[in-house]
Formats: structure tokens, sequence, C-alpha cells
């Protein structure tokens, strides 16, 4: 089925500041796309390149919080790529989107960017794919974590920076795959309780930096030991960055 097809269902995002139309059944943006906006150091001016930009939520919660940033992006669904134009249409927000593989960059994106944001699929290949097929190439992987963070390094331009948002077991892949041309990196884990392991993490790495490798403090997303009850549990900060459309930069600073 194409989105076409689908019943779009109307998604409030920052409070509502933000609505996106979402398949109702295809691959849904969530808590991922804020986090990775706000982990996102653009200022206005400057030039942001999202890789698989999905329907585009990272982005243009980007642009909610940071007005005037000039955004690219790149979507290797048809469907999805026009749902985005459609959204930042919707919200009067400036987006470019170009249909294309991370593999094989389209010419209309081969240009140096200020910055790349990037949330790549994390389930494992092998496993059981979902029905859709929208949703299984949103989701699981097709290529290496590697490649998304190579393709952006060849993007950068020289002090840019790569913003990443990840499964924690992809650690290992991530660090080997900065190699020479990008450093100054920091790791954020995100715990979703206190005491609990982190299952994602936030990357963020300079092209030609050099400062030390920084392993940050973990983000904790909920309070509390378990979930309690229908109601919302985020923590101070989280809420912050969820709701209010924070910025992350404090934490990385």
């Amino acid at each position: 089925m194409t989105l076409q097809e689908d019943r779009l269902t109307d998604d409030g995002f920052l409070s509502g500041r933000l609505r996106l139309w979402q398949p109702e059944k295809g691959y849904r943006a969530a808590t991922d796309a804020v986090l990775l906006a706000a982990a996102c150091p653009a200022q206005a001016g400057e030039s942001v390149l999202d890789l698989g930009c999905g329907a585009g939520a990272a982005s243009l919660c980007l642009a909610a919080r940071v007005p005037g940033v000039q955004l690219s992006g790149l979507e290797l669904q048809s469907d999805y790529a026009d749902l985005a134009r459609r959204n930042a249409s919707r919200n009067g927000i400036p987006f470019e989107v170009v249909e294309g593989d991370i593999s094989r960059m389209p010419r209309a994106l081969r240009r140096d960017f200020d910055h790349v944001i990037a949330n790549p699929p994390w389930y494992p290949p092998g496993g059981t794919a979902s029905p859709r097929r929208d949703r299984a190439t949103a989701l699981q992987v097709s290529l290496p974590v590697s490649a998304w963070v190579t393709t952006a390094a060849q993007r950068l331009r020289p002090g840019g920076w790569l913003t990443l948002i990840a499964g924690a077991d992809s650690l290992p892949e991530l660090l080997a795959a900065l190699g020479p041309k990008l450093g100054s990196a920091s790791v954020l884990p995100l715990q979703p309780r206190a005491g609990r392991p982190a299952l994602r993490l936030i990357l963020r790495a300079r092209k030609v930096g050099r400062a030390p490798f920084r392993l940050l403090a973990p983000l904790v997303l909920h309070d509390g030991a378990a979930h309690d009850g229908d109601r919302e549990s985020y923590t101070p900060l989280a809420r912050a960055i969820l709701r209010d459309g924070a910025s992350l930069d404090g934490v990385f600073d």
C-alpha cells in the first residue's frame, strides 16, 4: 500500500507548535526525531542536511526552534518525500526534499552543509520485517550505520557537525566509522529511566575536530522506576525538549 492509500493522522509535535501528517500504519516519527532536532547545534542561516528525512519531523522540529535555518532532506521513499514537502508547506517552513539513496547521493545535494542530521534504521537485518514495505524500509537496516557516517562526512564542510541518533549497541561501529575526518565526538546515552540500560544514544562529531572524545552523563527520559499509569512521566529536561522545543546544547557544552 502507498501512503496515498492510507489514512493519514494529524499529529502535534512540540505541544502543537507543529502539525504533521503521518501515515496511520506506516513509519511514524516520535520522540527520537524531537531529540535529534534538540541535539543539532544549528543556528539561523546555517544549512542542514537530513539524511533519511521521512515525513520531515526532525528537520521541522529543528526549524521550529531555530527559525531561519536552511533545510534540505534526502529521502529514499517517494511517498515520504512528498509527505515531508506537504508537512513543510503546511507549517510555512522552507524545506528542499530530494528523493534518493545515501549510497548514491543525488547531484542536487552534492554540496557542503554546516550540519548533517540522521536517524538511521536500527532493526537488525535478518529479523522479521514489518509486513508494510514502507515501514520495513524505514526501520530495518539495509546499510551499516558506518555508511551513514561516511556519507555525512562527505557532505559536511570543514568544521561542520554531524548529529545522529542510533541504538546503543551501534556505538562501537559508530566510533570506528568516525575515522580521521570526524573528531571532537561526544556521545549522550538515552536512558528510559534511572538505573535502566541506555537503549539509544546521540552522537555529535565535528569534521576535522580535534577535541578529545567525551562520554556524557545519560539523559534520563522518565521519572520513576516503572510506568505507573496512563500519565506523562517525563523528567523536567525531557519534558522541556519534547514539549517546549528546548535545546540540548547545554548538555553537550
